[in-house]
């Protein structure tokens, strides 16, 4: 879990105006970046080598929980430097930002399977099928955020929390503690009576808001002030071992889904206890895996540690500097691994060509990225 070198009093808005950007947020959203590429591949052997095969919890909640801890960061200060209506318009800004990658995205990714599979092949695989035989409609719910592609659902739901994270901000000033506790109510609603925001033609918005804002908030929470109110927790040695007892059953649980040996050692009631496990609501085993993995990297993690490779760290950290841009370009290098499995072939080696060309293009593309906005001096606007 990521600290803030220095931590906001209790009550008092985040100050970053001379704080220093913490490069190991970077670094994590960069690494999550590289999981999610590998696992949005389908039947990727590589996809072992990240978090998904050995808990409850995946990448997506280490994205969602450092968006909402970097959102209070950039805009928590902003409030008592440049005042709420400047704050209110660059949450809005972003969420634009979200909504507009997302469309571009969206093109992107159906002409790329149209000139493909001839809008015949793979439009069931990534859900583009409406978009050829009713594109009217279709854009009408896009522009709803009704509607996605595959492995692009979550830019909508990070568009609607970027849009209210305003109000969260205001009440997080209001009453930190109260915030967190009526985001947990909104959860619980999730839980409890299956609330949901529709999709279209059926079903639900895969990472059901109602559900992800709880762990969005719980980041934002954390830079506002609770890793101060943490700290006594943070250093505990029972929630330690705790915590890497429930990393232990968690691993146990998600390799019994591989080996079936292992299915036949655990019984019924912890089983019928547990599942299902709704990754669209984001089911609490999930929730706590995610928090214990969390607490026990923070604990075990020095404040310092920028990781034993520098190269392959400031990979990372330009990955995570441009996480939207990266992210849909590692949706559509996806959509070609998957070509190249499905039409060239399925062995391990094109696998493993796929996952690290991918991430290099992917270095390459937030390379240049970073360096774009270092030269561009942003000149007057001439349209």
């Amino acid at each position: 879990m990521p600290g803030d070198p220095k931590p906001a009093k209790t009550g008092a808005v985040v100050d970053t105006s001379n704080a220093r950007r913490d490069l190991r947020l970077d670094a994590c959203r960069g690494l999550a970046l590289w999981f999610i590429f590998v696992d949005h591949v389908p039947d990727n052997s590589l996809a072992w080598l990240t978090l998904r095969n050995y808990g409850f919890s995946d990448t997506s909640e280490v994205f969602v929980f450092i968006s909402g801890y970097t959102c209070m960061l950039a805009y928590g200060g902003a409030v008592a430097t440049q005042g709420w209506v400047t704050t209110v318009v660059r949450a809005l800004r972003r969420a634009w930002e979200i909504y507009a990658a997302f469309l571009v995205l969206l093109l992107a990714y159906a002409a790329l399977v149209w000139v493909i599979g001839g809008g015949t092949r793979f439009v069931d695989e990534t859900n583009t099928g409406f978009f050829f035989r009713e594109p009217g409609p279709t854009l009408v719910h896009v522009a709803l955020l009704q509607f996605a592609p595959v492995n692009t659902d979550i830019l909508l739901t990070f568009a609607i929390l970027h849009i209210c994270f305003p109000i969260v901000l205001w009440l997080m000033m209001t009453s930190a503690t109260a915030t967190l506790l009526l985001s947990f109510l909104l959860y619980m609603m999730v839980q409890l009576f299956s609330w949901q925001v529709p999709a279209w033609p059926s079903g639900e918005l895969y990472f059901n808001p109602y559900a992800w804002q709880f762990l969005f908030v719980i980041g934002a929470w954390y830079a506002y002030g609770g890793q101060e109110r943490l700290r006594p927790l943070l250093h505990s040695r029972t929630l330690l071992i705790v915590a890497l007892a429930y990393l232990g059953f968690s691993l146990f649980m998600a390799l019994s889904w591989e080996f079936k040996s292992l299915e036949s050692l655990i019984p019924p009631a912890i089983t019928n206890l547990i599942y299902p496990i709704y990754k669209s609501h984001l089911a609490p085993v999930r929730l706590l895996h995610f928090l214990s993995l969390a607490f026990v990297v923070s604990r075990l993690t020095p404040p310092q540690w920028h990781g034993p490779i520098r190269p392959l760290m400031t990979a990372m950290i330009r990955c995570g500097e441009n996480s939207l841009s990266i992210y849909c370009i590692g949706v559509l290098l996806a959509f070609v691994g998957q070509v190249l499995l499905t039409d060239v072939a399925s062995g391990f080696a094109l696998q493993l060509l796929i996952s690290v060309t991918g991430i290099a293009v992917m270095v390459l593309a937030a390379t240049l990225l970073t360096w774009e906005s270092q030269v561009d001096r942003r000149g007057p606007r001439l349209f």
